[in-house]
């Protein structure tokens, strides 16, 4: 029980990134995306210094070709995130992120030669459904390149979740911090590029700060804890509460309304997940 709590609780707290995200006043996606790796690797850096005897030395130790996959996979992961926030509606970014395991099966079966049941096929097949709802309807509302995006997210977590699988002993801090260095690196590029600059307000710099260690961070070390004694499914299934829960706070807070279209293909990707994750649970008792 106490696991399931701490992994429901760090959901909670991840949760809150469309409401950082909405909340700053100037920057731009990048300009955000710099300062919140900032804030993640220094928040992560601190923990392993404290956490573990040889400190920050024992962390090159543990850099790995599965550490490096997945680190690009949470760069992935984090860019598309806030810039589909960007383009398109907090509600329509996650619900396609929640397509992510459906495309880690896929990947896990093509690189990792794992089998797929025949209920996650079903499951894919349903996800991939709710997906193209949601595509679709962000096509005629001027969002396409915000699902784009999302998707792009969906696909660095799957990424992510498949190199855990390859490298069985990574240690999840250690590839949080790749991650979170992988991100600063192509962050800092694409904020060059668009010549913007580094320049932010203090309002936005601390928000973004914040989002990098308390938003990600927190919520890294409060899953990490209970996932270990949390069955697969049911932290599929918990991490339900961060995709329902992330809309619902910018719809409080800021008035986000949500389209029909993505209500639809929300619905229909959430429901996909919970069927994989109620028919892998049963297998798993079964066995």
């Amino acid at each position: 029980m106490r696991g399931v709590l701490l992994v429901a609780l760090g959901m909670l707290v991840s949760s809150t990134i469309g409401v950082g995200v909405r909340a700053v006043d100037a920057a731009t996606s990048w300009q955000i995306l710099v300062y919140r790796s900032i804030g993640t690797i220094l928040f992560l850096a601190m923990v392993i210094a404290i956490r573990q005897q040889d400190g920050m030395r024992g962390v090159l130790t543990k850099i790995d070709p599965p550490v490096l996959v997945g680190g690009i996979g949470l760069m992935l992961a984090s860019c598309g995130v806030i810039v589909a926030f960007e383009h398109t509606t907090v509600a329509n970014a996650f619900f396609l992120v929640a397509a992510a395991p459906f495309i880690a099966a896929l990947l896990g079966r093509a690189l990792l030669s794992e089998q797929v049941r025949k209920a996650t096929w079903f499951a894919i097949v349903l996800g991939l459904g709710g997906v193209a709802i949601m595509v679709g309807g962000g096509l005629s509302i001027g969002q396409f390149w915000g699902n784009i995006a999302g998707l792009i997210a969906a696909f660095g977590f799957a990424i992510f979740a498949v190199s855990l699988r390859w490298g069985r002993s990574n240690d999840l801090l250690v590839l949080a911090l790749a991650g979170g260095c992988f991100t600063f690196l192509t962050a800092s590029f694409a904020t060059l590029m668009s010549g913007t600059g580094f320049s932010v307000s203090m309002h936005d710099l601390l928000i973004s700060l914040a989002m990098g260690a308390f938003q990600l961070g927190c919520a890294l070390l409060l899953i990490t804890a209970g996932s270990r004694s949390v069955p697969a499914a049911e932290i599929a299934v918990l991490g339900l509460v961060e995709i329902v829960l992330a809309p619902v706070w910018v719809w409080i807070i800021f008035g986000e309304n949500v389209g029909l279209m993505t209500v639809l293909g929300g619905t229909t990707v959430l429901l996909a997940v919970v069927i994989d994750a109620i028919t892998g649970a049963r297998k798993a008792h079964a066995m």
